[in-house]
């Protein structure tokens, strides 16, 4: 049987990306984006983060909620560079949270971590029995299969993820570790470890 060599790599290469890479290009443009596109615009038109360090300038690592009320950087008077921020459901070490706390600390420069949760959290409304609850009223969907890491007891479970963090191989050693309760109603933080 003959092969038929009139389509080599190259060509195949071209083929699709002549006829292909165009329709996946209007896959991803979504008008739902639009105005968050636009706001890029403006906002890489006075880009002043170029050339800006990877690491943590302040050596700092915040680890929070997910909460739009709260702006991790500003409640440590803090700037865009001088911490690392990591958020979550809760502001729990969970293991994303662990796995980016190890790469701060060991190569970040992050020598301080702050595990921060806040007052009126969702989270913090129960258990994940409840948080599976909520959803399935709002929206219908089975949402068990989820590990959301609810607890009502703020004060323990922080107290628990910076017992972890200190007791880490990869980060007690190398960081000074914290924990605080952010009130979302004053602004202020209290600590708790």
């Amino acid at each position: 049987m003959r092969r038929d060599n009139t389509l080599r790599p190259s060509a195949i290469g071209a083929l699709c990306q002549a006829r292909i890479q165009p329709r996946i290009a209007s896959l991803w443009a979504v008008p739902d984006f639009d105005d968050l596109l636009a706001a890029n615009a403006g906002y890489a038109r006075d880009f002043a983060l170029k050339g800006a360090a990877p690491y943590a300038v302040r050596g700092v690592a915040i680890l929070t909620c997910m909460d739009a009320r709260l702006e991790p950087l500003a409640m440590f008077g803090l700037s865009t560079g001088d911490a690392k921020v990591l958020r979550n459901p809760g502001g729990h070490l969970d293991e994303g949270a662990l796995n980016g706390l190890i790469l701060a600390v060991q190569l970040l420069r992050v020598n301080r971590i702050c595990v921060v949760e806040h007052t009126r959290c969702a989270m913090a409304g129960g258990d994940d029995q409840a948080v599976f609850a909520k959803i399935a009223a709002a929206t219908g969907d089975d949402a068990s299969w989820c590990t959301f890491g609810a607890d009502p007891d703020q004060p323990a479970r922080v107290s628990a993820d910076v017992a972890k963090l200190r007791a880490h191989p990869l980060v007690g050693p190398r960081a000074t570790i914290g924990g605080f309760l952010y009130d979302v109603d004053d602004g202020r933080l209290s600590q708790l470890a």
